[in-house]
């Protein structure tokens, strides 16, 4: 197995070419013709997902945020991105993102999160050309108080606190949503004809909502860990005897007191 064999199999699922301009999914570290022995799939890339790579024997981690999303001025090991770089490099593993690609396929984030919630007419919240693009849109199979709607959505996404707007005056029957960090689309969530938008960082000023829609922050983490458990599952899927794992260290680095 080869390291280009498990990035065609990813990007047959999220090809790299419809990523974000701002975005950098695709092969991070490494090379396409390097050989691979295991790969671990896990949310973050941090130094300690590499050790445990290294430790069971896997050469190739996959996951969604990028290691190098910016450019990178220095590389030291005081830096926990230095450190990451440092580690994967000198232990020959290579390293791959599937960030805005895996948000923008209706199987990926914002489509898992439709899927918890058991939505119904499911789509694209911001469509582009090719059936792609960010968030998702779908109906409740009956309507819903808004307390009844914000319980459903803890319950689903094991919430133990969540940020919440004021409540709409009347029933919620349609539910948007964007994984990870969707303020830019609050105002394509009330175009959709949703009562209820689901995101993470939202930022203060936003929680000022227009009329007929309320707006739920979940968390940046919650709204998109069901990735990793889908991107196995393409792997898989491809390799079926090939030795891919889920990562058994991810954890939201966002602590609630």
């Amino acid at each position: 197995m080869r390291v280009s064999d498990i990035t065609s199999a990813i990007e047959e699922f999220a090809p790299v070419g419809i990523q974000e301009k701002w975005d950098n999914s695709g092969l991070l570290i490494g090379i396409p013709d390097d050989e691979v022995h295991g790969v671990l799939v896990g949310f973050d890339c941090t130094p300690e997902l590499i050790d445990e790579a290294v430790a069971a024997g896997a050469d190739m981690v996959v996951t969604h945020h990028p290691l190098i999303f910016r450019g990178l001025k220095r590389i030291r090991k005081d830096d926990p991105v230095g450190l990451a770089v440092i580690k994967a490099v000198s232990a020959g593993v290579a390293v791959y993102a599937a960030h805005t690609t895996a948000d923008k396929v209706m199987e990926g984030v914002s489509g898992a999160m439709a899927k918890r919630l058991g939505l119904r007419n499911v789509e694209i919240l911001v469509p582009e050309e090719g059936g792609v693009g960010l968030g998702a849109v779908g109906d409740l199979p009956s309507p819903m108080t808004p307390e009844e709607a914000v319980a459903l959505v803890k319950r689903v996404f094991s919430l133990q606190v969540a940020r919440v707007s004021r409540p709409v005056a009347g029933m919620i029957s349609r539910i948007a949503m964007c994984g990870g960090a969707g303020s830019d689309m609050i105002s394509d969530a009330l175009a959709a004809g949703a009562q209820m938008y689901l995101s993470g960082d939202i930022s203060y000023h936003n929680f000022f909502t227009p009329d007929g829609l309320m707006i739920m922050d979940i968390g940046h983490f919650e709204s998109e860990i069901d990735i990793t458990g889908i991107l196995f599952s393409v792997i898989r899927k491809k390799f079926p005897n090939f030795a891919v794992r889920v990562s058994e260290r991810m954890e939201n680095p966002v602590r609630y007191c």
